[in-house]
């Protein structure tokens, strides 16, 4: 958010009319031509920057306001190079008004004009290739041939001492000890020349103009084969000019060869030992920055990846058992994901630490938690294809989401149709309905006692729900959430449990598309099970259950037949009573897809019997909650689930003609009954007429079993009609008559 300040003048910058701005940059040349630039010239400047980035659109600037502004790249005062080159990077370059650095001006281009030249490429905004070849040269000598002494003078003090007598002192490695190799971003000194600076500026650009100028097209390979890095007349060009092998490479080669070069360099820096805590993190952030752009050259020339692997993989048997060194051996993995294959190195020790120790010991960790799982998110399609470790740590990975479900539930949104397989679909869904009681075992493992892990009898229940890989089952899941009912309260467990519905619907979405006929039948079983055995949290509890009955009645439409595999199941969770209060939305499904779809038509296994058995169980529900009060401290049962169970009966009696009069018999006497008065399981009367309004439209229906028959149970011509494409109706050939003259001239 910004300042009202800061609001007030972006608002005015946005709302500067076209004729204001054209006299603004008048004025700005005016006060450009100037010997020395004023007060009033630097605020214009810094004005004029605030308008171009406050506009939507990028503006092109009057010609000789850009010309103005090219040359105040090399001005002597720092800010004024600032501020120009911010300006420019803000605007469309002219046609023909390019960067005019060559080979006899290029000891100019300090790190401003760099940073122009970097954007300018970047967004392709001028086609010269000279620009992109001259700062890859330049990058080469700052990189490679920075000075190696320490910039300022270092003087000993004393009554004599004169500028004559300041001797330059080298610089240094962190460990204090005189740097005998070239300058980088880990040496240290009292002070630092320009070339070190750029040295460090280079650096930090490094990776991304690697990844711009591969990505550049050149118009003209001759270009870059032809132009090998010509000795200029600069004093680090006749130092370079001492490598010849690396001389008589093109320019973009030897970029790769020398950024190789430094990184190998800081590798080796990484190694020595630090007197100040800031400088062991310095060291970090610069193994990061190498590592990634050793793997940025072994992407563009494969023939470094020979040369690579012992350097990358002699940090890695240095760091791996430092967790401290985590965000290190991140770039490493990546490393290993990109070329491992082509080198023929064993990559496992790698995967172990980061799908294993990772999230068992890390979890916690939100830099980390961020990190690796933005890296998850990048190389998604390369996990899923070459790395079966990936799908089998999902247990491991949900440590995340179940220690900070706020800050990483769209990752896992984009991660969670990856970790579905047919080998991992059961014990996925069982793990995604704990997540609470893994966010609960997670706080009490960390930040409150260890009591409850000592214990014998709990203590595997607990190490169940820290499991690092896939392939484990429980059937204590009730002892489970006694022991975590006080947990169920805590914030982190409550925002946890609070994903889970999301995820839910992500996981059956893409269950769908993978799943055979088995595996969804054992989803159904699971689903049934677990409806009862979740953390005593109550909206959560209810949100499970609506996710669950939204994929039922999904999965039994996909795949009717699968009513027939669970029909045991279902009729029994049908059948009892109790569900009907504590799990009205999933029971009101499970009666509807019994009704709708325990017939012959949907299954040839459906035998008169199995749906006689099917519709004693729901009438003696039905015939229970209508004929007595509501348990102490349940409310009366909803209309939905009685006039379902109405509609079942109904048409499972269409099917089988003998329960026609069992059927009929209960509706007359709902009718009877409820004209002498209230009825103590339904409480409001506009209910209440409902469901008498339905039993009669049904009592009317089973008079006359045929029509009931075609009604209850139509067929499938009548379901999914295809009148369009049917020769005996005359649709089609309407349709055709329609098409003709809308389609005539």
């Amino acid at each position: 958010m910004y300042s009202h300040g800061s609001e007030s003048l972006i608002k005015q910058a946005r709302e500067i009319q076209e004729s204001e701005l054209q006299k603004f940059y008048s004025r700005l040349v005016k006060l450009l031509q100037a010997k020395e630039l004023s007060h009033e010239t630097v605020d214009s400047l810094q004005r004029l920057h605030i308008i171009l980035f406050a506009t939507k659109f990028t503006r092109t600037l009057p010609v000789e306001l850009q010309k103005r502004l090219l040359s105040l790249l090399s001005a002597p005062a720092e800010q004024i190079q600032v501020l120009s080159s911010a300006v420019l990077r803000e605007t469309l370059p002219l046609s023909g008004q390019e960067l005019n650095y060559n080979q006899e001006n290029a000891a100019q281009l300090n790190s401003h004009a760099a940073a122009l030249l970097l954007s300018r490429v970047r967004s392709n905004a001028f086609p010269l290739f000279n620009h992109v070849t001259l700062l890859s040269k330049k990058l080469v000598d700052w990189l490679r041939y920075a000075s190696i002494t320490q910039g300022g003078g270092a003087s000993s003090g004393g009554f004599f001492t004169g500028p004559r007598l300041r001797q330059p002192m080298p610089v240094a490695e962190l460990d204090g000890t005189v740097s005998g190799d070239f300058f980088t971003v880990l040496c240290v000194g009292q002070g630092f020349t320009e070339d070190q600076w750029m040295n460090v500026y280079s650096f930090s650009m490094l990776r991304h103009w690697l990844l711009t100028y591969h990505s550049v097209s050149t118009g003209s390979t001759t270009a870059d084969t032809d132009d090998r890095s010509e000795v200029d007349g600069s004093v680090v060009s006749m130092v370079s000019a001492t490598s010849s092998s690396s001389r008589l490479l093109p320019p973009k080669e030897r970029l790769r060869e020398k950024a190789f070069q430094y990184c190998q360099r800081l590798i080796e820096q990484s190694d020595r030992k630090t007197h100040r805590r800031i400088d062991a993190e310095l060291q970090k952030a610069c193994l990061v920055e190498a590592v990634g752009i050793l793997d940025c050259v072994c992407v563009e020339d494969a023939s470094l990846v020979y040369r690579t692997f012992p350097c990358i993989k002699a940090l890695f048997g240095r760091l791996s058992s430092d967790l401290s060194f985590a965000r290190v051996l991140l770039p490493i993995a990546q490393f290993y994901l990109n070329h491992g294959e082509m080198a023929a190195v064993d990559c496992e020790s790698v995967w172990k630490v980061v799908f294993g120790r990772f999230p068992a010991e890390l979890f916690n960790d939100a830099f980390l938690a961020h990190e690796l799982l933005r890296f998850l998110r990048l190389n998604l399609e390369s996990l899923q294809l070459r790395l079966p470790q990936y799908t089998r740590s999902f247990p491991n990975l949900l440590k995340f989401l179940a220690w900070n479900s706020p800050a990483v539930v769209d990752d896992f949104v984009d991660l969670l149709p990856s970790l579905v397989t047919t080998g991992t679909a059961v014990e996925l869904l069982h793990t995604l309905l704990d997540l609470p009681c893994l966010s609960a075992t997670l706080r009490i493992c960390f930040l409150v006692s260890l009591d409850a892990f000592r214990n014998p009898s709990f203590r595997g229940l607990f190490l169940f729900l820290l499991r690092g890989e896939a392939g484990d089952t429980i059937d204590r899941l009730s002892t489970l959430h006694e022991q975590l009912a006080e947990a169920a309260s805590w914030p982190r467990v409550v925002q946890c449990a609070q994903t889970v519905p999301v995820l839910l619907h992500i996981f059956f979405n893409t269950v769908v598309t993978i799943a055979d006929q088995k595996l969804l039948a054992h989803l159904i079983l699971v689903m049934l099970e677990r409806s009862s055995l979740l953390l005593s949290l109550r909206t959560f509890i209810r949100e499970v259950h609506r996710v669950f009955s939204c994929h039922l009645l999904r999965l039994c439409k996909l795949q009717p037949s699968l009513v027939m595999d669970q029909s045991h199941e279902l009729v029994e969770f049908a059948g009892t009573t109790a569900n009907v209060y504590n799990k009205e939305e999933m029971y009101t499904h499970v009666v509807w897809v019994l009704g709708e779809y325990l017939s012959v038509s949907c299954d040839s296994r459906c035998s008169v019997r199995l749906i006689t058995s099917c519709f004693e169980a729901l009438e003696a529900v039905l015939f229970e909650i209508t004929s007595s009060t509501p348990p102490p401290g349940s409310p009366c049962p909803a209309p939905r689930v009685i006039t379902t169970l109405m509609s079942a009966l109904a048409k499972l009696a269409s099917r089988s003609h003998d329960l026609i009069p069992r059927v009929s018999l209960f509706l007359s006497k709902l009718r009877s009954v409820t004209r002498c008065g209230s009825v103590t399981w339904c409480s409001d009367e506009e209910d209440l007429v409902a469901i008498v309004t339905r039993g009669e439209e049904l009592w009317s229906l089973l008079k006359t079993p045929g029509v009931a028959q075609s009604v209850l149970t139509p067929s499938a011509h009548v379901t999914t009609p295809q009148w369009h494409k049917d020769t005996n109706v005359s649709m089609p050939l309407q349709m055709r008559a329609l098409t003709s003259l809308t389609h005539s001239q």
